[in-house]
């Protein structure tokens, strides 16, 4: 079984204070992604905690929901991470992807040619997506997650 709060202790400090980029992302578009109502917010990963105001939607999606602000120490994973996410492929390999889910919220997604990314972000990123990806409900949810973001890629013509 696994030892969640020590699983994500130790992702906290792989990903410590790494952004996409090494500046504020959240002024190209006034912190968008941070601001949210009681319908809105960001995935809980499985076994993850937090101490944000959490919402259980009817099919079990667990919401961190966000007024705007927060200790940013205790943003959820989905946050930090925000708009990347690390997909998983037919076999199980990571992969560090733009999160289309995220596209009407995010200047970023479908401008990478033109951003100069922190690549430690992205190194940190894929080594947290493999110790996701060793856990078997972390697994599935990233393997959802990546035929969600498949499905809006394809809705979006990509």
């Amino acid at each position: 079984m696994t030892d969640y709060a020590k699983m994500y202790a130790k992702i906290g400090r792989i990903m410590g204070t790494l952004t996409p980029l090494r500046a504020d992302c959240g002024r190209l578009c006034d912190h968008s992604c941070c601001k949210g109502d009681e319908n809105t917010g960001m995935r809980l990963f499985p076994g993850e905690e937090s101490t944000l105001p959490v919402r259980e939607l009817d099919n079990g999606v667990r919401l961190v929901v966000c007024g705007g602000s927060c200790n940013r120490e205790d943003r959820p994973l989905a946050c930090r991470i925000f708009p990347f996410f690390p997909t998983v492929d037919s076999r199980g390999r990571v992969y560090i992807e733009e999160d289309a889910r995220g596209k009407r919220v995010c200047p970023m997604i479908g401008n990478s040619d033109k951003i100069i990314y922190d690549k430690r972000f992205f190194r940190a990123l894929r080594r947290v997506g493999k110790i996701l990806a060793k856990d078997p409900a972390c697994l599935e949810f990233m393997t959802e997650a990546t035929q969600e973001i498949d499905t809006y890629r394809a809705l979006l013509g990509e």
